[in-house]
């Protein structure tokens, strides 16, 4: 319940900045921007918040992020109701915001190993993958903007009162979620900076995460010169109305819910590798496509193969990370890996609304599919040198000390 809120909240939130956005400025390269700053703290902040995140309760990780993300929220509704909103208050409530999701989804990715088995992952993650997407597409895109479009402070109001009752709901879960270590962090001899460097280490010894974190990175990095400029391309490309940005964001949720419930199922069938590098190869297909059509529905369908694609990469991709990362180390590794993966969409984010400027926004679509397909191909040679380790990874615990 509390993370069903709080994704509402996020689905409403990142809905309507973009188009508060488009009422200021119509320029790709200051809309891209936006893009760039949700994603800037993920370089800059994610290994420090990783760390925090294993030296304390995760769910009070969790409430405090949410309760900074409902302050923020509030500032900004009362600069609407001042009139003094404008493009420099909107980057820094984006910053702010990216920075608060650092801790709550580090949080968040850390506690389930705790609660679910190595073999259970994927068929863990494929439903609340799912549950997310409901939540901020099917309900909070849409909700957002019809919203935006009746009254402009209404949907950030509904965003921040979800953020507060998420952040009391969360305190009332019950359970042991701390992470190990208390003795080691009790006696004093464990500080930040050791942390952090205990993660890094381990992150760069292991060869498969982290050639996985920097293929991904320049990934989500091109998929991102895109999505950056996705509110230009549907209402200016598409002809879609303002009002029915959301609507048009359900596509994708469709997908999304679909890749997230059949994830674990094509993994099975198919094998972990296969399902990973062929939804790699849908979503670069489907950006090209979405660049060389101005029909509507046509993109929507498009927008939703994107969908389904990155969410069945999401999740067999995080549930590799839980399976191999220890749990006690697992805020900050997943921290160190964020940042090299997520610490890349600014510069994809800048680097389309550049190219959307000079060229045209569709032109931008066409480069950021043909970009992923290579690197589709990258990943795919990468996997196929560690096979055998993907393939132990999901095994149950007494199988893989078998293995081992």
């Amino acid at each position: 319940m509390a993370s069903a809120v709080s994704n509402l909240g996020d689905g409403i939130i990142r809905t309507v900045i973009p188009l508060l956005a488009i009422t200021l400025t119509r320029d790709p390269v200051l809309v891209g921007a936006l893009t760039a700053l949700a994603f800037l703290p993920w370089l800059l902040f994610a290994i420090p918040s990783g760390a925090l995140v294993d030296r304390m309760d995760r769910r009070r990780a969790m409430s405090l992020a949410n309760l900074l993300r409902a302050v923020v929220i509030g500032g900004l509704i009362a600069a609407i109701a001042a009139g003094q909103v404008n493009m420099v208050v909107l980057y820094a409530v984006t910053f702010v915001l990216g920075m608060a999701e650092t801790v709550y989804d580090s949080a968040a990715r850390a506690m389930l190993p705790q609660v679910v088995r190595r073999d259970q992952l994927d068929r863990a993650n494929g439903p609340l993958t799912s549950a997310e997407i409901v939540t901020e597409t099917f309900l909070g895109a849409p909700i957002g903007s019809f919203l935006f479009a009746w009254l402009v402070v209404a949907p950030f109001l509904t965003g921040a009162l979800g953020y507060l009752l998420a952040a009391v709901l969360i305190l009332s879960i019950v359970g042991n979620l701390r992470p190990g270590r208390e003795g080691n962090r009790e006696s004093g001899t464990a500080t930040m900076r050791a942390d952090i460097a205990e993660g890094l280490r381990w992150l760069r010894d292991h060869h498969l995460l982290r050639a996985l974190a920097v293929l991904s990175g320049l990934t989500a990095a091109a998929h991102t010169m895109a999505n950056a400029v996705l509110v230009l391309y549907v209402v200016d490309t598409l002809d879609v109305p303002e009002s029915a940005f959301g609507v048009f964001l359900v596509s994708a949720g469709l997908g999304g819910l679909l890749g997230g419930l059949c994830a674990a199922w094509l993994s099975r069938r198919a094998g972990r590798i296969a399902t990973m590098i062929v939804s790699a190869v849908f979503c670069a297909v489907a950006n090209v496509g979405m660049g060389l059509t101005d029909a509507a529905w046509l993109g929507a369908a498009l927008f939703g193969l994107v969908g389904v694609s990155v969410s069945i990469w999401n999740v067999l991709v995080m549930s590799l990370r839980q399976a191999l990362i220890p749990e006690q180390l697992f805020g900050r590794v997943q921290g160190a890996y964020r940042t090299l993966v997520w610490g890349m969409i600014p510069l994809g984010a800048l680097v389309g609304g550049v190219v959307a400027g000079v060229t045209s926004v569709p032109t931008t679509f066409v480069i950021s599919g043909v970009l992923q397909l290579l690197l589709a191909v990258m990943c795919l040679q990468l996997f196929r040198r560690h096979r055998g380790q993907i393939e132990a990874a999901h095994l149950p615990d007494a199988e893989r000390a078998t293995a081992d």
